[in-house]
């Protein structure tokens, strides 16, 4: 048993059967675009912009989502009992994080906190391919997923940190937590800020690793690409001379046997 079945975010096993893997690769940016909502909603509620009601919708319909995928995945996987014990998180998730118990006040801010597990759930899951992504040398790509780390680590500092106050401090504090420079004039002071602000430090190392990879493959692809157009076309006329050179040996071979 490997790390991800015992965080329980296996997914579907690679030899399952052929619909059930094609079901989870088309459902896995949905679930990445839920994802992104998540951390947004949550500063909405908090600044207020978004009415309760229209929040109640949004919690229920991210719920049903989830629950939509894990029913659907279950239905079609071939050994059921091993995909739910190996995405076991998916349980402990739809059971605790059904929004019919936040009308509960003394439940509301775990069972909020929930979603921030499935956020980091999620993550993780998608990893790997996100890492297939990033390792194709495409700069943009790899931009792009460090201004959205950015933004949505802005968005959950700012909630689970008091000391942090407004989202642009929040995101001013990622961006030279993921760059490792940390300043040092905004910082986290509560336990979970500081947890999160660790996790940050290590996914901006491997991202600041991944960008400056990029970075150097951009400046130098247009010369490694001028390089293998130049070795094709040496081979191109390598083949040609030998070619040449066996139809002079065949007539050589004729005109001699004649």
């Amino acid at each position: 048993m490997n790390a991800i079945h015992l965080l329980g975010i296996a997914g579907v096993d690679p030899h399952e059967r052929p619909a059930a893997r094609l079901w989870a690769k088309r459902l896995e940016w949905p679930m990445v675009l839920i994802v992104l909502w998540i951390p947004f909603q949550w500063y909405l509620e908090e600044t207020q912009a978004i009415a309760p009601p229209l929040a109640r919708i949004a919690d229920w319909l991210v719920w049903l989502a989830f629950l939509a995928e894990t029913a659907l995945l279950s239905a079609l996987v071939r050994n059921k009992s091993a995909y739910l014990f190996g995405n076991w998180m998916n349980l402990v998730i739809i059971t605790g994080g059904m929004p019919f118990f936040w009308q509960f006040p003394p439940l509301i801010g775990m069972l909020r906190s929930i979603r921030l597990v499935l956020v980091v759930m999620l993550l993780v899951r998608l990893s790997k391919s996100a890492r297939k992504l990033l390792s194709r040398h495409q700069l943009g790509n790899t931009l792009a997923v460090a201004f959205v780390t950015m933004v949505l680590s802005g968005i959950i500092i700012s909630r689970i940190d008091p000391s942090i106050g407004t989202i642009w401090d929040g995101m001013w504090w990622a961006w030279v937590t993921m760059a490792t420079v940390g300043y040092g004039d905004v910082v986290p002071h509560s336990a979970a800020g500081r947890l999160f602000g660790s996790l940050l430090i290590l996914f901006g190392v491997v991202l600041l690793s991944l960008l400056t990879a990029n970075l150097a493959a951009f400046f130098i692809g247009g010369d490694v690409e001028k390089m293998e157009r130049e070795e094709q076309e040496a081979d191109r006329q390598l083949k040609e001379i030998s070619a040449r050179l066996e139809r002079i040996e065949r007539l050589l071979e004729k005109r001699s046997n004649s």
